[in-house]
């Protein structure tokens, strides 16, 4: 099981608060709408993957240190190993630049309220709510051959 980080970035304007999701271009979960994350390299703390990510993906500079943990999943992928992954997710309030399109994501601004659950990964809608409303989120996932959801054991 390898590591990947995934960052969800914040926004609050006079029309509330947003999310910063975009639609995943290669990959696992081509097409479907994602937070800005990816694999963990070899000598990388989380927050620097997450960091390194957030630029790559987004065009997005922060601080490691204003990353907020809200949760970790683990993924088995039972018929495909090769795909099992521990998830590390943050979100951040701080942050400079503006969200720029990558060859890996289309970045766009979603209010918390219209988060498009039906195009992101079928456990979104699961934890995501509730990470993001400011609880930590601990499960492990297994997920099936058509990417859908088999269990879930929620921790404590």
């Amino acid at each position: 099981m390898f590591d990947v980080v995934v960052v969800y970035p914040l926004h609050a304007d006079e029309s509330g608060t947003k999310v910063l999701l975009g639609e995943k271009h290669t990959g696992l979960g081509q097409g479907r709408i994602v937070g800005p994350g990816g694999k963990v390299e070899v000598g990388e703390s989380l927050r620097q993957a997450a960091v390194r990510e957030l630029a790559e993906e987004v065009g997005l500079a922060v601080d490691p240190e204003v990353l907020i943990p809200i949760a970790r999943l683990s993924y088995p992928f039972p018929s495909r190993p090769h795909l099992s992954q521990r998830s590390h997710a943050f979100i951040v309030r701080e942050f400079s630049g503006q969200p720029t399109a990558s060859s890996e994501l289309t970045p766009q601004w979603w209010p918390l309220s219209e988060i498009p659950f039906e195009r992101m990964w079928p456990d979104a809608k699961m934890w995501l709510p509730s990470a993001l409303a400011g609880g930590f989120v601990r499960a492990t996932i297994s997920i099936g051959d058509d990417d859908d959801v088999l269990d879930v054991d929620w921790e404590s």
